[in-house]
């Protein structure tokens, strides 16, 4: 009966070895399988298309609309103002009566000498009052002449290699949201200020509809550089591993089941978070803008939503 017992005893030991050893070899094909399902895991992503178009660099500035032409109005004689033709706002055309002065004095009694506009225009400023003794340095009236308007704008020293006359400019003002105004520099001023190290420049703005008036506050964009019919995508698509770049562009030979190709590319300039692409891309590759964090290349994705393409100015 003994001997029985132990019998029974050896052949469970060996039973248990077996299972053991059966359990150890199934081990890594279970967890070779689970390996398998993780590089199968699919990522959900967005996408855009990379464009064909333009790129623009530029200077922001900002600054006062002013008269394009201004003339101060000076009487011949001192004396007091005994009359003004004119209030802030009139119009007036060259050698039209602005005010009289009149030079007389106690015991000495002169005609009036009547002050003329120089140039024809509006009348922005009328510093002259009846009664007001004047002197021949004392501006009466101050005249702008035309409808021409300009931008005064003062460009840091390390700009300034980038300025030059007839540059382009974008405008925009507070006053007229979401419209845009074109102007050009006209003026570059050949020195600086020792001060604030600055050199004056001065935009001519277009004025459509007279929409534009003296004295509004303004920014404007100077168009520094342009470069056209280059491949742009978003910046935020670009992934920056170990000094490389690169993003990830879908392939979808199984419509079913798109995969992302990692693509190295040659970046050039970055304006706005506009990106141009030198090398790697052509126009109209679908690439990932968001969601690129985990993707390796080869993964699934699942395209949640393709995004509008940048515009191509």
């Amino acid at each position: 009966m003994k001997r029985a017992v132990q019998q029974w005893a050896a052949l469970a030991a060996v039973l248990m070895i077996v299972v053991l050893a059966f359990s150890g070899c199934k081990k890594p094909a279970e967890d070779e399988s689970e390996g398998k399902a993780s590089t199968g895991s699919i990522y959900a992503v967005n996408t855009t298309t990379a464009v064909k178009g333009q790129i623009r660099d530029y200077l922001a500035l900002s600054g006062e609309i002013i008269a394009s032409s201004t003339v101060d109005t000076f009487s011949d004689a001192a004396g007091k103002v005994s009359k003004l033709y004119v209030v802030i706002g009139s119009r007036v055309r060259k050698d039209d009566p602005v005010a009289e002065v009149d030079p007389s004095r106690p015991g000495m009694e002169f005609v009036p000498s009547v002050v003329k506009a120089p140039v024809s225009g509006t009348v922005v400023a009328l510093p002259a009052q009846l009664g007001m003794t004047v002197s021949q340095a004392v501006p009466l009236a101050r005249i702008t002449g035309g409808a021409g308007l300009e931008i005064r704008l003062f460009v840091s020293e390390r700009f300034i290699s980038k300025i030059a006359l007839n540059q382009l400019c974008e405008i925009t003002l507070d006053a007229w949201p979401g419209e845009v105004f074109r102007g050009s520099i006209t003026e570059v001023s050949p020195t600086l200020d020792p001060a604030s190290r600055t050199m004056e420049i001065r935009v001519a703005v277009e004025n459509p509809d007279a929409k534009l008036k003296a004295g509004m506050f303004a920014k404007a964009r100077i168009i520094t550089e342009r470069k056209e019919n280059i491949v742009k995508i978003p910046a935020s698509a670009v992934v920056n591993r170990f000094g490389e770049q690169y993003v990830f562009v879908t392939d979808r030979a199984d419509p079913a089941s798109p995969v992302v190709r990692r693509q190295t590319i040659v970046s050039g300039i970055i304006i706005d978070g506009v990106m141009e692409i030198q090398q790697g891309l052509a126009p109209d590759d679908e690439i990932v803008v968001r969601g690129q964090t985990l993707l390796e290349d080869g993964s699934r994705v699942n395209i949640i939503e393709h995004l509008a393409p940048l515009s191509v100015n």
